[in-house]
């Protein structure tokens, strides 16, 4: 059974894409705790890729990374790539980015994913990318990490922390990235 490395120090991240590979012949594995990775790219696709081939040079196997974040409209694109830098918490980024969107009406936004797999000499030789729009909540619904309780995505009637799992594969953006990836990732790791 080939082993897969998912490419995060973030459990809540690693949790999501190992149960989207659930049903798979691979064995599903955190990256070392050790390891720390900056994100110097200038997009969600290049840091990705430092952090799958990062992994994938530590451990010598085939590693998946992904980087995402939330892009408001109505505030240029922001947090965008500074998503998890945005503030120190979940709690304080959330009050931040209300706060900076105010009473706007504008409230459309983007969770947007990028995913990257490396071989185990660490080359990328996989990416994808999904985009998942929604609006801006005026205040949090239900309980997640992130941003999840203030963006709401219509075609599930819901916020992205009250969907549940089967909706967040088939309709968030690291689900759409993942299936986008999928075919080619299994016929390299020549899982069936």
């Amino acid at each position: 059974m080939p082993t897969l490395v998912i490419a995060s120090g973030n459990p809540h991240k690693v949790a999501q894409i190992g149960a989207m590979l659930d049903s798979l012949a691979l064995e599903v594995v955190s990256q070392p705790r050790d390891l720390a990775v900056e994100e110097t790219g200038s997009t969600y696709a290049a840091n990705a890729r430092l952090k799958a081939e990062a992994a994938a040079r530590r451990t010598g196997h085939w590693a998946l990374a992904d980087d995402s974040g939330i892009e408001v409209d109505a505030l240029g694109g922001a947090p965008g790539l500074y998503s998890a830098r945005y503030a120190p918490t979940d709690a304080q980024r959330i009050q931040r980015l209300l706060h900076e969107l105010g009473d706007s009406l504008y409230r459309g936004a983007s969770f947007r994913s990028a995913m990257a797999l490396a071989d185990p000499s660490g080359q990328t030789v996989l990416e994808s990318e999904g985009i998942c729009r929604g609006l801006i909540l005026r205040r949090p619904q239900g309980h997640g990490a992130g941003y999840d309780a203030i963006f709401y995505v219509r075609e599930a009637g819901c916020s992205y922390a009250e969907m549940p799992d089967h909706l967040k594969s088939k309709l968030g953006s690291r689900g759409k990235a993942a299936r986008q990836l999928a075919p080619e990732l299994l016929a390299l790791l020549g899982v069936a």
